[in-house]
Parts: C-alpha cells; structure tokens; sequence
C-alpha cells in the first residue's frame, strides 16, 4: 500500500517551505587579464585567459 498524507498540506505550509527554492543571481568576478566581467571557474569569454594562462582562442 502507498504511503499517503493524513491531511492536506495548506497553501501557506506549502509556501512557507518553498521560500528557499528562489533564483539567485550568478556570481561575477573581474577578469585578471582584460578586466571584463566572468563566471569564477571558468576561462574568459572575451579574452581567453583562465588563471593567468591562455586556453582558447578567440576569434574575432
């Protein structure tokens, strides 16, 4: 037999425990080598760099 809940779950129980699943804003750094603005951990889009080294190349 499957499990079932007693008793309905309210509508404000049930947003009361949602308030933490809400869209954050992605972090941005400065990148080292141009200045633009990227993701952490990840190779810049404008530029190529990642930790001071070139990994991509970008063309134009």
């Amino acid at each position: 037999m499957p499990i079932v809940p007693k008793q309905k779950r309210s509508k404000s129980k049930g947003r009361k425990r949602r308030t933490h699943y809400k869209a954050k804003a992605e972090p941005l750094i400065k990148c080292s080598n141009c200045g633009e603005t990227m993701r952490p951990h990840y190779a810049c889009p404008h530029c190529g760099f990642y930790r001071g080294k070139k990994v991509i190349t970008i063309s134009e």
